[in-house]
């Protein structure tokens, strides 16, 4: 019951944030996060894909020392783990954690590393959508980089959200491909070295291909597929936190 509680109060914080702060420029919205709503108790969910340098830029602006959360999932692209790295060195952040999936749980249900060929959602929950559960656990909030240009899916997304008991929030929600590309280029920021090759959004590399012309940018997140997100932006994330408190740390 006390879960119930806090998952409304947290509900209700959530859309008076919305109210108050949903226009915001994002550089304005991450200073008021980090610095004044939550304080030490955020942190960034990146995924080091085709335009993440845009909002980690920006928070190195305000805090290099924000804790920034990467889920390694044994499955990127080689040339994102370069890239993370080049974006840390270059941006000076000085708090990154990899997050990776449970060793047990890769050993009983993917010890030959091919579930995502059998079984994608599987995949991705003992991947992704649980080492995100006990990344962000001992934060009020979490920042992501997600936008309601990338897909259908997104196009109704909220600048403050709630998920259970946290708050997550989304500066970049209003932004357009032309604004990040402007941003990119003021700041001369480097991109993502498969943004060339056609990929547009970066995740795993066996459920990841190029897009095409006409195509929105997630089109090749599992290609051929129903599947549109890998579940750590969808309720299997809230389920998974109502078992965790504010408290919980398994970093």
């Amino acid at each position: 019951m006390q879960l119930e509680i806090n998952d409304q109060t947290v509900a209700d914080e959530a859309r008076a944030l919305q109210a108050r702060y949903g226009n915001l420029e994002p550089m304005d919205v991450i200073e008021l996060a980090v610095d004044h709503l939550f304080n030490e108790e955020i942190a960034v969910v990146s995924s080091f894909g085709a335009d993440s340098a845009v909002m980690l830029h920006m928070i190195a602006q305000i805090d290099r020392a924000t804790p920034v959360l990467f889920l390694e999932t044994g499955k990127h692209f080689p040339a994102t783990l370069r890239y993370r790295d080049q974006l840390i060195a270059e941006l000076g952040m000085t708090d990154v954690h990899d997050i990776h999936p449970l060793k047990q749980s890769l050993k009983d249900e993917d010890p030959f590393g091919a579930l995502s060929m059998t079984n994608k959602d599987r995949c991705c929950y003992i991947r992704k959508v649980e080492p995100m559960a006990r990344a962000v656990a001992p934060y009020r909030a979490w920042m992501t980089g997600r936008k309601q240009f990338q897909a259908s899916t997104r196009t109704a997304l909220p600048v403050f959200e709630a998920v259970g008991a946290r708050v997550r929030i989304n500066p970049l929600a209003h932004w357009t491909s032309a604004d990040l590309k402007a941003y990119m280029a003021e700041h001369d920021l480097p991109p993502h070295p498969l943004v060339a090759e056609g990929y547009r959004s970066i995740g795993c590399m066996p459920c990841t291909l190029p897009v095409k012309d006409g195509e929105d940018d997630r089109a090749g997140r599992w290609a051929g597929s129903d599947k549109t997100e890998c579940g750590i932006h969808l309720t299997g994330l809230t389920d998974e936190l109502s078992n965790i408190s504010l408290t919980d740390s398994s970093l």
